[in-house]
């Protein structure tokens, strides 16, 4: 069998290194490149990359041995479109985020309904002052996205006593969820939905399927997550949600542009918790152990996992 040589294209090229050599896969030369001038001169030898996609997508077209690239992310998104290539099988790293994304989402959500916030800055104040609140028993949780990260956060939720409906493209039954409803049924299902959770990816059907039309579905009070692709929400209708008393709070991770621009209009938006795209991140020995798996099916060829469909987006 003749020999594979790897070009690591991430930030965590040491640790990924390290943990690769150590699994002393047969037929395997690692290569790793720190910068974009230390790729240059490799890409043309790389039949497998393990990489960020945004670090991969500027060499693609100089990756001539490519087979197989492993995205160190789940999200693929800048590698799907028509300006790049698709003649080599691109996977991504899947059925590790579901218990990170569950706790970003119910750390925020029992934070929030809980006041814990507000009982911090009264602390700061020497005030004591007891506000009402209502469990999440019986309240009623939507995910839009039904895979192993909606699944696990419809658990999540099955755990807090909610009720939990699902919206994905098929709408088939899943793991967790009460009801499941393919997307044309949206509109009716935010209208039962206290709180909401997109993970959806980016593709054509999701982009800015959150518009203010949508929003005016919405369940008064209601609170929004969005830890998926920040293209599935119109930033500008959202902010006139959050405004206008339509959503009560909305939780966002990722966003349309990022990094968040400083004059962005959603830093100083009272009712909205921003963070920098950390909710699940992609820890080098998980994504390592999936490299791992992947190669020896790689090898023996056997359909890789994680597998993406360039048509789907998924």
């Amino acid at each position: 069998m003749s020999q594979r040589t790897l070009l690591l294209l991430s930030q965590d090229n040491a640790h990924y290194q390290r943990l690769l050599q150590a699994a002393r896969l047969p037929h395997l030369r690692i290569l790793r490149a720190d910068s974009p001038s230390e790729a240059e001169p490799l890409i043309g030898e790389a039949h497998i990359l393990l990489a960020e996609p945004a670090r991969a997508k500027p060499l693609l077209a100089r990756a001539h041995k490519l087979s197989w690239l492993q995205s160190s992310y789940a999200g693929v998104d800048v590698l799907l479109g028509n300006d790049c290539r698709h003649d080599y099988q691109l996977t991504n790293v899947r059925g590790i985020f579901g218990p990170l994304m569950s706790e970003y989402v119910f750390g925020h959500l029992l934070s929030l309904t809980r006041h814990l916030p507000c009982y911090q800055e009264q602390q700061a104040q020497q005030h004591w002052q007891s506000h009402p609140y209502q469990g999440l028993k019986g309240r009623t949780l939507l995910v839009l996205g039904t895979g192993s990260i909606g699944q696990h956060i419809a658990q999540t939720g099955k755990h807090f006593g909610m009720r939990v409906l699902g919206v994905s493209r098929s709408g088939h039954e899943r793991a967790g969820f009460d009801e499941v409803y393919q997307l044309a049924a949206l509109n009716r299902v935010l209208g039962q939905s206290d709180v909401i959770v997109s993970v959806l990816p980016a593709t054509r059907e999701t982009h800015h399927l959150f518009t203010r039309e949508r929003f005016e579905h919405c369940k008064p009070g209601a609170i929004l997550f969005n830890v998926g692709r920040g293209s599935a929400i119109h930033t500008q209708d959202l902010l006139a949600a959050l405004a206008s008393g339509k959503l009560a709070q909305a939780v966002l991770d990722v966003f349309e542009q990022e990094p968040l621009p400083a004059d962005s209009t959603l830093w100083s938006t009272p009712n909205l918790i921003i963070t920098p795209h950390n909710s699940a991140y992609s820890f080098p020995e998980d994504v390592a152990q999936i490299f791992v798996r992947n190669y020896i099916r790689f090898i023996d060829g056997q359909p890789l996992d994680g597998r993406i469909d360039f048509d789907k987006g998924y």
